[in-house]
């Protein structure tokens, strides 16, 4: 046997299963045992985008440390999907181990000579206890999640718990689950070694108050507390849990306690152009409204997005953005919508973007973004991503302020029409280019305009004159500025050394960041970071970049959009700016970015003593 690799809470298991086999529920089972055993997990599901018989993996990171992004390397691949097989034994690291069924004998040349074999006849113990084919198939995951305790040293208690809370007042499946457990731990125990495998779970108290969540789940929540009164949405990956989740929140919060009547409206549309326009039309009305889509969506959208954003009329899109162009990889993570959204229809056109690095981002910058969409009367995108929007997240709990009051910008009421005070409505009174507006039905005979997506004047006229049309596109260019100021501001990390170079990222980039930079600093390489939160950009990420010779920009698309968009925004030397991109539809790893940065940054000083020598 090669040498084993050995580690106590820190090592990565990855799953590799058929879509729809129930795997999934086996998997998750296995990444919340660690979690009740105080130990943080990163989980992540990649799965194809048909309904079954395609590969999915499940990755699972552990890590006492509390890293949430992904390391890269597989310590143990639990191979249960014959169709992969050969690039998910190559995937393992050396020393590692390859789990798999061992019911049929294989030959030596599937496996490898330096990693550890640890064979489990599954398919046979669930044929000798199961006579139903579905029963075998499902139980066959619980198996091996049984003799996978018993080699990490996994509390079966904490896996019976969870069965508990699962099946609570079901009593027959749960008697069912948890026989299926100790069959896979009694093989272990009696026909294996519960030693052979030197990855081991300890208990721990590294999860402290945190909460373990989706951030679909997250963003629908902060879309309640937001006080989102209508959703409108057209089914599409990887953004339908979003809007699903918040029918479930608001049919347990939104439903009046006495009548029982619903406190709010969701649509399914008919495609996601009927959803932006029935988002546009409640926010006309006076509803904070919102929709939730992705990529190929947004490109539908993009004509109503310009409407809304000329009419300066509220709305919020959460944007959970999927591989592209077209179609792409509807089940892939990346970070490519960032133009199409930034710059969304026709003509000089911006729009205010949010980027949420976890759950709880999303639930506040969900809530936020209707806030902003209110005060600035203009379409806000919250930015999120595969990654963040559809995995389980470790994340700080969620925090409302119940004293927190909607900001609703600049409304004139019926009173101040009534004092005689001027309405305009694209008249901007006090500087910061955002005018006043009216609901519908304010006044009988005041207040009222005529909403148009084509040039007006002031007061909502028509109008083709130059001069009018270029006061009201410095005017909003005025909004725009004004929206700098009040969105969420980046976020500094200064290493613990003066340093030349620094890093700016955002979104989901951040906890693979987070432990890039600890291992740049560790191979002696100091970088200071800037993660971006927000567009348009704050003064800050300009400052930051001319107080270095070189700026990284980490994202995860091809085409460096994040860096396009300072280049766009700020006049900078585009030789500073230097992109690290991963675009392969997985999420980007601390491994990947810290070889990038390191291997750059030797490339920088070979330079710099090239030219010093001459």
């Amino acid at each position: 046997m090669p040498q084993a690799l050995a580690a106590v809470n820190d090592f990565v298991v990855k799953f590799a299963n058929v879509n729809g086999s129930g795997s999934a529920s086996a998997n998750e089972l296995f990444a919340r045992a660690i979690l009740r055993m105080g130990v943080p997990v990163s989980p992540r599901n990649i799965f194809p985008s048909n309904i079954q018989g395609l590969p999915t993996w499940y990755e699972v990171r552990v890590t006492e440390k509390g890293y949430l992004g992904r390391r890269g390397g597989v310590d143990m691949m639990v191979a249960m999907n014959p169709q992969t097989w050969g690039e998910d034994v190559k995937e393992i690291e050396p020393g590692g181990y390859l789990f798999y069924d061992s019911t049929k004998p294989m030959p030596a040349s599937m496996f490898r000579d330096d990693i550890n074999i640890v064979g489990v006849p599954l398919t046979a113990i669930a044929n000798a206890t199961y006579t139903d084919a579905r029963q075998r198939q499902l139980f066959k995951n619980i198996i091996y999640v049984g003799a996978l305790s018993v080699l990490l040293d996994i509390d079966e208690n904490e896996i019976k718990r969870l069965f508990g809370e699962q099946f609570k007042g079901k009593e027959k499946l749960l008697d069912s689950n948890v026989k299926a457990l100790n069959l896979g731990r009694d093989w272990i125990m009696q026909h294996g070694d519960p030693e052979s495998v030197k990855l081991k779970i300890r208990r721990a108290d590294n999860v402290g108050d945190r909460i373990f969540v989706e951030g679909n789940n997250a963003a629908a929540l902060g879309a309640v507390y937001g006080g989102a009164t209508v959703c409108a949405w057209y089914p599409i990956t990887p953004s339908s849990s979003l809007a699903e989740a918040f029918q479930g929140h608001c049919m347990r919060l939104r439903h009046d306690k006495e009548t029982g009547k619903a406190k709010y409206a969701i649509v399914q549309a008919e495609d996601e152009l009927a959803s932006i326009g029935i988002v546009i039309g409640a926010g006309w009305n006076g509803s904070r409204a919102f929709t939730s889509t992705s990529g190929p969506g947004i490109s539908l959208m993009t004509e109503f997005i310009g409407l809304a954003s000329f009419a300066e009329v509220p709305a919020v899109i959460i944007n959970v953005q999927r591989g592209g162009p077209s179609t792409g990889m509807p089940t892939r993570t990346q970070q490519s919508d960032l133009l199409s959204c930034a710059y969304a229809s026709n003509g000089d056109t911006k729009h205010v973007l949010l980027f949420p690095e976890d759950p709880k981002e999303c639930f506040d910058f969900a809530a936020d973004a209707l806030d902003l969409a209110d005060r600035l009367q203009t379409p806000v995108f919250v930015m999120s991503d595969l990654d963040i929007g559809m995995n389980h997240r470790l994340c700080k709990p969620f925090q409302w302020d119940e004293q927190r009051a909607y900001d609703r910008g600049k409304v004139m009421t019926a009173a101040e029409l009534d004092a005689g005070k001027n309405f305009g409505r694209y008249l901007d009174v006090d500087g910061d280019g955002i005018p006043f507006r009216t609901y519908p039905g304010t006044h009988p005979t005041r207040g009222s305009f005529f909403t148009r997506g084509t040039t007006k004047d002031e007061y909502a006229r028509y109008s083709e004159e130059g001069a009018v049309y270029v006061r009201n596109m410095e005017r909003l260019q005025k909004k725009f500025d004004t929206a700098r100021k009040i969105t969420p501001q980046p976020l500094r990390y200064s290493a613990p050394k003066p340093t030349r170079y620094g890093v700016i990222y955002f979104g989901s980039t951040s906890p693979s960041m987070d432990e890039a930079l600890d291992h740049l600093e560790e191979g002696g390489h100091h970088v200071n970071a800037l993660r971006v939160r927000a567009f348009p950009f704050a003064q800050a990420v300009e400052d930051f970049i001319h107080e270095h010779d070189k700026v990284f920009v980490v994202e995860q698309n091809r085409d460096g959009q994040l860096r396009s968009m300072i280049m766009n925004e700020f006049t900078l030397d585009a030789r500073k700016l230097v992109p690290v991109l991963h675009y392969d539809g997985t999420p980007i790893t601390a491994r990947f970015i810290a070889a990038d940065i390191a291997k750059k940054l030797g490339q920088f000083k070979v330079v710099s003593f090239e030219k010093a020598a001459s």
